[in-house]
């Protein structure tokens, strides 16, 4: 369906043949598998193990998630052959269901990501032959040593130094979706703090202190399916801009975007130099919360979120401005049992810019997202990931590769709908689906952060990046133009004859 990822594709600085490149890697990557399968078969103990370790056992592992535990051979054996079949969907069509769950697309754009948790050709691989070869156990002698995971109460990033928590709601067991504004909590803080991360926690007392069976992650464990959250520094005890659910699109100095609240998400940890300000008397208005029934009985449920912060030293003072640039469209128009349906939205940066992520947003129609830089005449696709939206994935970029783009260029975002049969996230699609916020509707949203950057921070960058090309050739220059370009010239010494 997608013959080429984006019509007129330019990729600038990016190595001609990356798709022929990348299925050679592929049969690279499987011949030494080969090679080992005729030495000894593919165990558990030593091969599979570590891959789950890596990639699986953050979710899947007892009281998370997932709805099962894989961290002993006990316990994985009886999936060896849906853990082969889900691994493998991660190369079919947009990804959809693939485990783990990493839809980034391996053949265009920057692959360099913190927190990669997507297996290898080689890894993919080992899984195939460890189930067909009877998902064998091995030598108990061979097994890693076995992680040990907190509890799910546990923050993530570390003890919070500030936790505000927002109104509570009261859900349903079955119910249609709902989506409004929430209110405003008073952070309480005594004076003024620079927060290094946040980090939600959904908090539910249920019916009966029970929790129930029977469905997966949204309704089992969570309701709240996103909540967008700002800090309000103003000092005011009004709502102000933010009535009625309406979006906070014209956000003052005092009021500053926060990541989102999203399931399947995990905490925020921002640039070091570029601390969020909370000061005192501030509040956090949440805003757009999204709320999901879990259909089932004994779902009923109160629920809030619990937003934590850790924070800088005092005396910290950031040297970099970072906040999000949201933006996307909500003219959305996907006809019933259209197929490849679409859509486009731009952003002109005012300024330098250091991305820190990608995040695309869609609905259950959404299938897929690119995002493209245009700088003067060039067009230089930065990634494509497909979309799921039971998995909202939020990607990070390395340190060494995040784009560093110009004042002046054009992020162009494509996003494509499926609203047929094929799409099994599709409710119904004998419906028009239009925008709007229940999980039935789209939205085409990319929730991106960057470093704002004045011209000595854009040259230090640069500077920064050229250095580390040098030293890594095999790393291809993606989103950096001025990488490419030659220093400039000293101006040259006025003579008579230019005076």
């Amino acid at each position: 369906m997608f013959g080429r990822p984006i019509d007129g594709w330019r990729p600038l600085g990016s190595r001609a043949g990356i798709v022929l490149a990348a299925l050679a890697g592929a049969l690279i990557a499987a011949a030494p598998a080969a090679a080992q399968s005729a030495d000894r078969p593919v165990t558990f103990t030593k091969d599979i193990a570590p891959i789950l370790q890596r990639s699986c056992q953050n979710c899947h592992h007892p009281d998370s998630v997932a709805p099962m535990s894989l961290m002993t051979y006990a316990e994985t054996r009886p999936y060896a052959r849906e853990i082969k079949r889900r691994t493998q969907l991660r190369d079919a069509q947009w990804g959809r269901g693939a485990m783990p769950p990493w839809f980034l697309e391996k053949n265009i754009g920057i692959q360099k990501m913190k927190d990669d948790i997507s297996l290898t050709d080689e890894e993919m691989v080992k899984i195939a032959r460890w189930v067909d070869s009877g998902a064998p156990e091995g030598d108990p002698k061979d097994l890693p040593s076995a992680l040990v995971f907190a509890a799910n109460t546990t923050w993530t990033l570390g003890k919070p130094d500030l936790i505000v928590s927002s109104p509570s709601i009261p859900v349903s067991a079955t119910a249609s979706d709902w989506s409004d504004f929430l209110g405003r909590s008073p952070t309480n803080i005594a004076e003024d703090r620079y927060a290094k991360s946040s980090e939600y926690k959904e908090v539910s007392e249920f019916v009966g202190g029970k929790k129930p069976t029977g469905a997966g992650t949204i309704g089992a464990l969570f309701a709240i399916h996103h909540m967008n959250t700002i800090i309000d520094n103003s000092g005011r005890a009004d709502d102000g801009v933010i009535e009625g659910g309406e979006a906070a699109q014209d956000l003052s100095a005092d009021r500053e975007n926060l990541p989102n609240h999203e399931v399947g998400r995990n905490g925020d940890v921002f640039p070091e130099d570029a601390g969020r300000l909370l000061k005192k008397g501030s509040y956090i208005i949440w805003n757009n919360v999204h709320i999901h029934s879990p259909g089932i009985p004994g779902g009923e449920r109160k629920t809030h979120l619990d937003l934590g912060f850790r924070f800088h030293p005092k005396g910290y003072k950031p040297t970099i401005l970072s906040h999000a640039y949201t933006f996307g469209r909500t003219e959305l128009w996907v006809s019933p049992g259209e197929a490849n349906h679409r859509e486009d939205a731009y952003y002109v940066t005012p300024q330098a810019m250091k991305l820190t992520d990608f995040e695309p947003h869609m609905h259950g129609n959404g299938v897929r997202m690119c995002i493209e830089a245009v700088y003067n005449r060039a067009v230089e696709t930065l990634n494509c990931a497909g979309y799921d939206h039971n998995w909202v994935r939020i990607y990070y970029y390395d340190e060494n590769t995040a784009p560093i783009i110009p004042k002046g260029t054009v992020l162009h975002a494509i996003a494509w709908f499926d609203n047929t049969a094929k799409n099994s996230n599709a409710l119904d699609p004998r419906n028009l689906a239009t925008f709007g916020n229940s999980s039935v509707n789209n939205m085409f949203i990319v929730f991106n952060h960057a470093q704002f950057l004045n011209d000595e921070q854009y040259s230090a960058e640069i500077m920064k990046r050229k250095a580390f090309l040098a030293a890594h050739p095999e790393i291809d220059n993606i989103g950096c133009p001025a990488c490419a370009l030659p220093p400039p010239r000293a101006p040259r010494p006025a003579t008579n004859a230019t005076r």
